[in-house]
């Protein structure tokens, strides 16, 4: 009998991308045998988070990329979305992984999954890495991506 991969879903805008993230991330691949990321676009920034990303979304993207810890990462869907919840449709995965910040809550996404067919799709609420000192929105603007260094050991 084959064994199924386990698929785990992330979502973030990484702007900037942080030993927060890395964290994240690596909790993340902890709980699968693939890891997929769905980086927010540029229009989500300015409309949800109501100002200008620090990076665009390509070199977001390129950033969480290069930590070596995502299978696969993609944009998410352009603003104004009509679903907010379209891409857990369109995806493959057996978990989703939210931080510990994120919106919304754990049961809203396993609603939306019981709502789409889906109710069998595992929602986890992971852990902060340093949250008074690795938070998005504490970290000064920079006009280069940080250079990285793990924290892992």
């Amino acid at each position: 009998m084959k064994k199924v991969k386990r698929k785990v879903l992330v979502f973030g805008t990484f702007d900037p991308l942080h030993r927060g993230h890395e964290y994240f991330l690596g909790q993340a691949k902890k709980l699968g045998d693939e890891l997929l990321v769905v980086v927010a676009r540029d229009s989500y920034i300015r409309k949800v988070k109501n100002r200008e990303p620090n990076f665009n979304e390509e070199t977001r993207k390129r950033e969480v990329e290069k930590l070596g810890l995502v299978d696969i990462a993609i944009l998410g869907k352009e603003w104004p979305v009509t679903n907010r919840y379209g891409l857990l449709r369109e995806l493959t995965f057996n978990v989703v992984a939210l931080g510990y910040d994120q919106k919304p809550d754990n049961a809203k996404v396993e609603q939306e999954l019981a709502k789409i067919g889906r109710g069998d799709i595992l929602v986890v609420r992971l852990k902060a890495y340093q949250p008074e000192r690795y938070k998005s929105s504490f970290i000064p603007l920079r006009r280069k991506p940080p250079r990285r260094r793990s924290i892992r050991k």
